[in-house]
């Protein structure tokens, strides 16, 4: 961490909880509003308990970069109003605010009017946001708060978290590694037990990435669904979302964040949005669905357990009763990196350059190399010709999933990544399936991962990456959910693919694996900061 950039304090009045399983900030948010209704919890209790935790562990594991104070009011008045609630209130609260209560943790991007926006960047530490970026409005609007704030990398423009202005962020799973990213400290924070709601982005896999490395859930919506910041919300490879730590909360957040919003010209009406899904009901609406599996998605190099992993969930959905069928893209990760670099050289490049002009010397490494690479494929293909490499994988995606409910895949073809690595001279992925920096690194029995035998090397980092495709096709919803252990100890995920506008299909039968593949959601504090970083 920068010595000129202390890291902000998140020291809080509240008292540290003296409990581990049985205190509050194990409960998913649908489990605390149950109880906040029942009056068997407080919010404020509920908050005292998260900002506990957040006091006792975020020393280790760095990914929040402040605590709301403001968030005390609003459990105050959550408070007030559950403890004298009629049956008719708490009707209605569910439906006019179902939020109500619920403390959120936001991804720094997401403005908060009156606090600072600095998305990173060391040269906007000073930059205050004049008003509520659209889905913390939203948020709020539905009767939830953030009180704690989430850190990414600079411009939310790597997977992994660390930088100049916050730091490392670690994986609490494993803190040599990291929670990826951008929306990393969202994911960290809520394995580690910070919040049981968290805003994320995704313009290439920030969403799934880290929620696959933290085994927590991210949803990335149909492009259009939930609105986003101008002018980059007209980047059709974007889109802001929820991450949670089971899939109901992710609908449950979702259900909030979506809808048309004037500041966003891109945004479509959502009805009736996922009223049809019934996260008890998944696994027995599973009979009959037709499941297409692609553990490769072409050529990327996907790790042994990661492949186990994805197979066994497979192995799940059709002892469920459902029709599981493995099948081919032609696709391979160069061409999937340079269709979308082209896409960033031409739209996400320009918009970096003109945001850090003349900071040059403050930026992290991964910043400029993010910035040289895109504009490098953008001076090799035109826009238009990124257009028409886009279709072409629009167009073998749909032939694919054609007869198909969904499509099953992994999140990320490499298990984990360093906590602390930035990834300039590409990757190489070990024998135990942690990608390292630079070429010729050891794997865990001393062999060079260069042998061919041992691992892998990738010219970009981001090839080891299997969210892309479904951001060059982003239209099709993707819910993200853990589907077990890898050999380097943090979680590994899958990618649940539904048609375009389907969203229902892609929560239902992400429901459907996180019954039949129960997992923990939280991971153990006695891991956490077991690194000497």
């Amino acid at each position: 961490m920068s010595t000129d950039t202390p890291r902000p304090s998140v020291a809080a009045s509240a008292a540290v909880p003296t409990s581990s399983t049985a205190e509050p900030w194990t409960l998913s948010a649908t489990e605390a509003l149950a109880a906040f209704r029942s009056k068997e919890l407080s919010p404020i209790d509920y908050l005292t308990s998260l900002i506990g935790r957040i006091t006792a562990e975020d020393e280790r594991i760095n990914a929040v970069t402040e605590v709301v104070e403001e968030a005390v009011t609003s459990a105050r008045e959550a408070e007030t109003f559950f403890a004298n609630a009629t049956s008719d209130d708490l009707a209605e609260a569910a439906v006019t605010r179902p939020l109500l209560g619920l403390p959120v943790i936001a991804k720094e991007k997401h403005a908060l009017a009156g606090r600072g926006l600095t998305q990173g960047l060391l040269h906007e530490r000073d930059t205050v946001a004049d008003h509520d970026a659209a889905i913390i409005a939203r948020i709020r609007a539905a009767g939830g708060f953030v009180h704690a704030r989430a850190t990414s990398p600079e411009f939310s423009c790597a997977t992994i978290t660390h930088s100049p202005m916050w730091g490392v962020t670690r994986n609490p799973w494993n803190p040599d590694l990291s929670p990826g990213g951008s929306s990393g400290g969202s994911g960290a924070a809520l394995a580690a037990g910070f919040a049981p709601l968290a805003t994320a982005s995704d313009i290439a896999g920030s969403t799934r990435l880290p929620a696959a490395f933290t085994g927590t859930v991210g949803y990335k919506a149909s492009y259009g669904r939930i609105p986003g910041a101008q002018p980059l919300a007209a980047d059709w490879y974007r889109g802001d979302g929820p991450m949670t730590r089971t899939v109901a909360d992710a609908a449950l957040l979702a259900k909030v964040m979506v809808g048309v919003d004037p500041s966003d010209h891109a945004t479509i009406a959502s009805p009736g949005f996922l009223d049809d899904f019934d996260p008890a009901e998944a696994a027995d609406r599973l009979r009959g669905r037709r499941v297409a599996l692609c553990v490769r998605l072409g050529d990327f190099p996907v790790g042994k357990d990661i492949e186990a992993n994805t197979r066994a969930v497979a192995s799940a959905l059709e002892s469920a009763g459902a029709h599981v069928e493995e099948i081919e893209l032609p696709w391979t990760a160069e061409r999937i990196f340079e269709t979308a670099f082209t896409h960033f050289g031409n739209l996400l490049a320009p918009a970096m350059r003109a945001a850090t002009r003349g900071h040059e010397d403050t930026l992290a490494e991964y910043t400029l190399r993010f910035m040289a690479d895109a504009e490098a494929a953008a001076g090799r293909r035109s826009f238009y010709d990124g257009l028409a490499m886009e279709a072409q994988i629009q167009a073998e995606l749909a032939s694919a999933m054609d007869g198909f409910d969904v499509l099953l895949a992994p999140t990320s073809a490499v298990a984990g990544l360093e906590a602390g690595a930035s990834y300039l001279d590409g990757i190489t992925i070990g024998v135990d399936g942690v990608g390292r920096e630079g070429e010729g690194a050891s794997g865990a029995d001393g062999a060079s991962d260069n042998s061919g035998r041992d691992g892998v090397r990738l010219d970009h980092y981001w090839q080891a990456h299997m969210t892309m495709p479904f951001n060059i096709c982003n239209r099709v919803p993707i819910v993200n959910v853990p589907s077990g252990m890898a050999d380097c100890g943090i979680p590994t995920g899958v990618q649940v693919i539904a048609h375009p506008y389907d969203d229902v299909r892609a929560f239902d039968v992400a429901a459907a694996i996180e019954a039949l593949c129960p997992w923990p959601g939280l991971a153990p504090t006695v891991q956490i900061g077991s690194s000497d970083g």
